[in-house]
């Protein structure tokens, strides 16, 4: 049978929010008889997003994460809510009854997510719930899919062994999925949010002269085995990224034509790394095979 999920790709979200006030626009004093009762106005809605900044100096990267409601299959709301507060239709979709969660606040600590709000006003929880609503009258998609600029955020319903084999294929990622709780929320890049990189700046001297090394060729090594390599940029800037935020140790090895080769040890510790300043040296004469490797100068390293 097929069921809903969305896709979202943390690389393409702007932080724009159109998907946060699509949301409010649609529920906000609004009633919907069966799905939902009018949100409130103020407070974090039911749809948000997160931020994630690593790097420092020059070399930082910022990413968003929209997130919701993730329709879990093994959602710990289903089971607390198992009276018929909180049901899943036979499509994915994950449903807060208004009438029978009236009262029940528990619900909304059900969620490790944060996905489900309490509406102080009704006295009740409330949860994304997929524009069932729009859906069940015809819509193809939810409203944040509409309204998203850079298409970001992509809904599909498509079998269970279909989802699964396109998530491998596209190396798509749930949140936290160390919870087992299944979500049909699927993530593409989130390794902009939950992992780490590595990078520097390649710098040479001549003279007075200080110059952007471009073109140098960048090894990323751990335990001995190539994990990664790169080109520096026109500014000799290298970045290696989809690294885990701490706990390892890696080996950079830098060469370029008529520069002394370079090896610096990196621990990957507190997310990601930006190294600074590498000031390569300049090459003398010709290089015997198996010559010496340089240590190189790190100035700024951070």
């Amino acid at each position: 049978m097929k069921k809903w999920n969305l896709i979202v790709d943390v690389a393409l979200c702007e932080n724009c929010n159109n998907c946060v006030l699509a949301a409010k626009d649609e529920l906000v004093d609004n009633a919907f008889p069966g799905y939902s009762v009018p949100h409130e106005r103020q407070g974090r809605g039911v749809v948000w997003l997160e931020r994630r900044t690593r790097g420092s100096a020059h070399m930082v990267d910022t990413a968003y994460r929209p997130a919701m409601c993730g329709h879990c299959d093994a959602g710990p709301c289903l089971a607390a809510g198992a009276d018929g507060a909180v049901r899943k239709r036979e499509d994915g979709i994950v449903l807060i009854d208004p009438v029978k969660a009236r009262g029940r606040r528990d619900l909304v600590d059900a969620c490790p997510y944060g996905a489900i709000v309490w509406n102080e006003a009704e006295q009740v929880p409330q949860n994304w719930f997929f524009d069932a609503h729009l859906l069940d009258a015809g819509w193809t998609a939810p409203r944040c899919t509409a309204v998203c600029p850079t298409q970001a955020i992509e809904a599909v319903r498509v079998s269970d062994e279909d989802m699964a084999a396109r998530a491998e294929a596209e190396r798509l990622r749930t949140w936290h999925p160390e919870w087992s709780t299944r979500p049909r929320l699927y993530y593409r890049n989130l390794h902009r949010f939950d992992r780490a990189f590595v990078g520097g700046s390649l710098l040479t001297r001549e003279g007075e002269e200080v110059a952007c090394v471009a073109g140098a060729r960048v090894q990323l090594r751990h335990g001995g085995e190539l994990v990664s390599r790169t080109i520096s940029d026109a500014f000799g800037d290298f970045r290696f990224d989809d690294l885990p935020p701490d706990g390892v140790t890696y080996q950079i090895g830098i060469e370029c034509d008529g520069l002394l080769p370079a090896v610096l040890d990196v621990e990957m510790e507190d997310g990601s790394r930006h190294l600074g300043d590498i000031l390569l040296v300049k090459q003398l004469g010709p290089r015997a095979s198996g010559g010496s490797t340089a240590t190189p100068v790190v100035e700024h390293a951070l």
